[in-house]
């Protein structure tokens, strides 16, 4: 094993403020992880709202399940990477992705909207832990897809790593966008509550807790 891994997780793991801060992130995860299956059976058991979408009206929906897995995953995996290479990055990204996903069940549980008319199934057996072996369609506002992705990109710090990170955000964003799976809205917004998560999970950080 590299001994520069070796160093500096000993190192940070010996920071108690650091230690605080992992544990209770990590434990907060593990609670909220069964939770979720059951808040997205009941939006999806909902009457939403139709949007009326400009972009989507124009765009033919096709099915592009396999890239838009492909990018994911790659990208998912890059990041979890570059976090076991950082544990700086590893603990922001945990914290972040926590306000993320707590700020994403507040505005779905306040913003119920039925999924566009010409929507195809986002198919990708790993997202099952989260949202249960059904298919959801309703979990609309904001892209939770988009949202993950661009969050890790504000949580890498090499300016090589941002740039693919990035990049992969965008082109998911549009892949959603041409299977119909997401509003315009819903990929807009995933940016805007993104920034805001990272900014709260920024500030949890470099808090003290010890």
């Amino acid at each position: 094993m590299n001994k520069a891994f070796d160093t500096s997780w000993q190192k940070h793991l010996e920071n108690k403020d650091f230690k605080l801060k992992l544990l209770i992130g990590l434990s907060l995860l593990i609670l909220l992880i069964p939770v979720l299956p059951t808040f997205f059976n009941y939006i999806e058991q909902r009457k939403g709202v139709v949007l009326n979408d400009l972009l989507l009206n124009q765009l033919p929906a096709l099915n592009v399940s396999i890239p838009t897995f492909i990018i994911i995953w790659i990208l998912v995996v890059f990041t979890l990477y570059r976090c076991v290479q950082n544990p700086a990055i590893f603990l922001l990204l945990l914290w972040s992705y926590l306000f993320l996903t707590a700020s994403r069940t507040i505005s779905l549980f306040f913003v119920p909207l039925d999924p566009p008319q010409q929507i195809i199934e986002l198919k990708d057996p790993l997202s099952n832990l989260f949202y249960g072996s059904k298919f959801i369609t309703k979990d609309l506002f904001f892209s939770g897809h988009t949202a993950t992705l661009f969050t890790m990109y504000l949580c890498l710090q090499e300016k090589k790593d941002r740039l693919f990170l990035l990049a992969g955000s965008l082109m998911i964003a549009i892949l959603v966008l041409i299977q119909h799976v997401h509003y315009t809205v819903d990929v807009v917004a995933a940016f805007l509550f993104s920034y805001l998560s990272f900014s709260l999970g920024k500030r949890v950080t470099r808090m003290r807790f010890s």
